[in-house]
């Protein structure tokens, strides 16, 4: 982990989300990170050949077995987008969905903040970066699940 990241997020609180997935059946865990910066939101588009290709994101992907839940979410962002997570600021809530191999996944939601750094995508997972306010057009137009947007909507009334 690294170590000079901050959290302001309860150890009780992360041990009580993966309490709550194991009971609920939950296969697979996943973190995404809100990144905010002057009003946007960090968005990331799939490749066209991935699992759901095409689809506009935040970062965010698996935790590995043994791995803390925020240890995870600073090593996605970090392989995703290049920056580094500094904080992790809030946590804003889960969704569910099934993975491409039809297993029972919970993504976890975090706004994090991040170092001043340039964009550097992993051009195996997503072929484009955006930076979207939810008052820009493109956020209606983009393709956003809904889920993704509702966590968005939270995060900027935090």
């Amino acid at each position: 982990m690294n170590h000079d990241m901050q959290s302001n997020i309860d150890p009780t609180l992360i041990q009580q989300l993966l309490t709550d997935a194991e009971k609920g059946g939950v296969q697979k865990l996943v973190v995404g990170a809100v990144i905010y910066k002057d009003n946007k939101f960090l968005l990331l588009e799939r490749v066209l050949s991935d699992f759901m290709g095409g689809f506009v994101e935040i970062p965010s992907g698996t935790v590995e077995a043994g791995e803390d839940l925020l240890t995870a979410l600073a090593r996605e962002v970090q392989e995703e987008t290049g920056l580094i997570v500094i904080s992790v600021l809030e946590y804003l809530g889960s969704f569910d969905y099934r993975s491409s191999s039809g297993k029972k996944t919970r993504h976890f939601n975090f706004i994090v903040e991040v170092e001043d750094g340039e964009i550097k995508l992993s051009p195996t997972e997503h072929q484009a970066y955006y930076w979207v306010a939810l008052s820009d057009a493109a956020f209606t137009k983009l393709n956003i699940s809904d889920a993704t947007k509702k966590i968005l909507k939270i995060a900027s009334q935090q």
